[in-house]
């Protein structure tokens, strides 16, 4: 039997693996089986928490969203992460310690047993390093989606985003251009599409449709591609709340030369076993 925690940051929904000794070994194909929510346990990414490869890390991270494909960096999976080693005895409060993820070493921080801030490191705009086809860099870039253009931000954070600034209360046109804009040719990698509505100054409405995913209850990644995007813009200060459907993130962020700092929950659902054979 494959035993697993159950977690979640803001309803954005993780199986956890404990490979701290037993290297990981699942296949695309039980990963999609664990995945599915009508006969399996379900998840939007699943994480194997495993011994840093980097020297200067304590454990290393890896992500796999529900159709099996590898992910580069999961802001809400992080502290998760965070959080089951710190109930495994492994993590102590208010200590910082520096993870591995596929991307590169991240450091995170225990507020308390169920909140954790994360240092996110600094956006790249670079079109190349994200990776997003344009001739230079661009706060604004226009692409052509469904037969019409449309305008985005790109930016990563430890994976690619598309950010669409859009009006309060927004059109249903998002559930048409998401998917087209999530594997755009312009994206190589594809991209994390999030459509960021911006109330105040300091608060910020975000929906993500994630690539290998699907629409999410929150994306830690994308709130800050959006925040980053938009105060890049003049749009928003160096602090923003960012509603997603599951609940709120704290994003912190002082501009080009600094990191990024994300904080918010993690929560435990429960344990179970899966049957491997």
């Amino acid at each position: 039997m494959l035993r697993f925690s159950k977690m979640h940051g803001l309803g954005n929904d993780f199986v956890v693996l404990d490979c701290r000794t037993t290297p990981f070994a699942l296949d695309e194909t039980t990963i999609r089986a664990l995945a599915d929510r009508h006969t399996g346990v379900g998840f939007d990414q699943l994480l194997s928490v495993e011994p840093a490869r980097d020297p200067t890390c304590a454990f290393y991270y890896g992500i796999w969203n529900t159709d099996g494909s590898p992910a580069r960096q999961c802001g809400n999976g992080v502290r998760c992460v965070a959080a089951w080693l710190h109930r495994a005895g492994a993590l102590a409060l208010g200590e910082p310690v520096r993870l591995e993820s596929p991307s590169g070493p991240v450091a995170v921080r225990l507020l308390s047993a169920h909140e954790v801030t994360v240092d996110m490191g600094e956006p790249v705009f670079e079109p190349a390093r994200i990776p997003f086809e344009a001739a230079a860099e661009a706060a604004r870039y226009v692409i052509e989606v469904n037969g019409e253009p449309l305008e985005i931000g790109a930016v990563s954070m430890g994976n690619p985003h598309a950010v669409v600034q859009v009006p309060v209360s927004p059109s249903r046109g998002m559930a048409r251009q998401a998917p087209a804009i999530t594997m755009h040719p312009r994206f190589p990698q594809g991209a994390n599409t999030g459509f960021a509505e911006v109330l105040d100054r300091g608060h910020v409405r975000l929906h993500v449709h994630e690539r290998g995913v699907g629409w999410t209850q929150a994306c830690g990644t994308g709130a800050c591609a959006a925040m980053a995007v938009l105060h890049r813009r003049g749009e928003v200060d160096e602090r923003v709340r960012v509603d997603l459907p599951g609940g709120s993130l704290r994003i912190d962020w002082h501009g080009p030369g600094h990191t990024l700092w994300m904080t918010g929950p993690a929560a435990f659902a429960f344990e179970g076993e899966w049957p491997t054979d």
